[in-house]
């Protein structure tokens, strides 16, 4: 079957071994399953987030913290079966839910697996935590599966996106996904400290790039209002790979030039926000990808 699941549509048989533009085939890659304490508030609470990191990416960004996975492929090869066990290990740890991070190039074989926990009355919620570059139509096969999204939005500006993702059609494709999303999640339910159900859009500002994360946030404020949270990121960490390539972003972002980013959204009246304080745009908050979990 040719691989069209997401909007490279690259046509790849991965269930014959052929490698798609996610770099992956038709097996099932992760790097790490642990609880992770660094995710939103309501996401990871107190006892931390049961996060499965997935290798391979349909995106790409330049600037990815994850590279070592998204790109080198680092990780085990696990079954759907192992995949579903993962669950459950993560549930006795403690986890106050299920967090697929970067899911989507595994869409097909992560369903049946969410369907079975459907059918065992699976607990937690389940989260798909994504890159925001799919098709809506495949994240209406979720619908019933997915009780939390927690989508990018990285870019508003074609250009913008072109030259660091290699995505100019990124806010064509984002924006209509996470339509798709809110409709199905509705509105946020946070229940004792822990989100059971809704969407946090998260956005991470890059460098020199403050008057394009004004447009995002305005452009999530208007259309959604108080059907979402919007998560406004500080943690941009410029990579070694990226100062001949991409000059302009090789730099930390300023304290200054996030506060603008917050200050905007506050005048403009968005209140369901989550911001972050702090140096949080530092190595130390990358999780090593060490198949611990797997």
């Amino acid at each position: 079957m040719n691989c069209n699941i997401c909007p490279r549509e690259c046509g790849a048989d991965r269930e014959k071994g052929e490698v798609g533009a996610c770099g992956c085939d038709g097996r099932i890659f992760i790097s790490r399953a642990a609880l992770h304490h660094w995710e939103e508030p309501p996401i990871s609470y107190k006892n931390g987030s049961g996060t499965v990191f997935f290798s391979g990416c349909n995106l790409g960004c330049v600037f990815c913290q994850n590279r070592e996975i998204s790109r080198n492929m680092t990780g085990k090869e696990v079954s759907e079966e192992r995949l579903y066990q993962i669950f459950l290990e993560l549930k006795e740890q403690g986890a106050h839910n299920i967090n697929l991070v970067t899911p989507t190039h595994y869409t097909e074989q992560i369903i049946p697996v969410l369907k079975r926990a459907k059918e065992d009355k699976f607990p937690l919620p389940i989260i798909w935590n994504s890159g925001g570059y799919e098709k809506a139509e495949t994240v209406k096969r979720l619908k019933g599966l997915v009780d939390i999204y927690l989508p990018d939005l990285k870019y508003i500006d074609p250009a913008t996106a072109k030259r660091y993702s290699n995505a100019f059609d990124y806010f064509l494709h984002a924006s209509k996904a996470i339509d798709e999303m809110v409709e199905q999640a509705g509105t946020p339910i946070i229940h004792r400290g822990t989100m059971r159900r809704g969407v946090i859009v998260r956005h991470l500002i890059l460098p020199g790039h403050t008057e394009e994360s004004k447009k995002i946030i305005e452009y999530l404020h208007t259309r959604y209002g108080d059907k979402i949270y919007v998560s406004i990121m500080n943690q941009y960490t410029p990579t070694d790979c990226i100062k001949d390539t991409h000059p302009e972003i090789s730099r930390p972002l300023t304290e200054s030039e996030y506060q603008s980013v917050v200050e905007f959204a506050k005048s403009i009246g968005v209140e369901r926000a989550f911001i972050q304080e702090g140096e949080t745009a530092s190595e130390s908050f990358i999780p090593p990808f060490d198949n611990f979990g797997v």
